[in-house]
C-alpha cells in the first residue's frame, strides 16, 4: 500500500519552482491521477515521478487565471503574502487571512 502525506493543504498559496505562475490549493491527489496522454505530454527530462501527491491549483500568471495539475516536487510555499485574484476562488473559499484562504462551500 502506498501511503503519502501532502505538503501542502487545501486554500494554500504555493507558486511553480520554475514556471511563473501561483495559486490556491483546491483539490490534492495522492499519486498522479490525470491521463497518459497529459503525463506524455511533458518532455521526458521534465517529468515528475508519478508517486508524490499531486496538486490542483486555480492559477494565475501575469497575463491569465486557470487550473492547474502540478507535482509536489514542482512547487513551493508562495512567501508573498499576497492574495491570489484567480475569479474561482469566492466559489470554494473565503477570505483570504493569514496567508491562506479558508475552506467554505454548500454542499447541495
Amino acid at each position: 500500500m502506498l501511503e503519502t502525506h501532502a505538503k501542502y493543504n487545501i486554500g494554500q498559496v504555493v507558486r511553480h519552482r520554475k514556471h511563473p505562475f501561483r495559486g490556491v490549493v483546491f483539490d490534492i491527489d495522492a499519486r498522479f491521477s490525470n491521463t497518459d496522454e497529459w503525463y506524455e505530454a511533458i518532455p521526458e527530462e521534465a517529468r515528475p515521478r508519478k508517486e508524490q501527491p499531486f496538486y490542483h491549483l486555480l492559477a494565475e500568471n501575469d497575463q491569465t487565471y486557470y487550473v492547474a495539475y502540478v507535482s509536489e516536487q514542482n512547487l513551493i510555499p508562495d512567501e508573498t503574502g499576497e492574495p491570489v485574484s484567480h475569479p474561482d476562488l469566492p466559489d470554494l473559499f473565503g477570505e483570504f487571512r493569514d496567508g491562506q484562504y479558508p475552506l467554505e462551500y454548500q454542499l447541495n
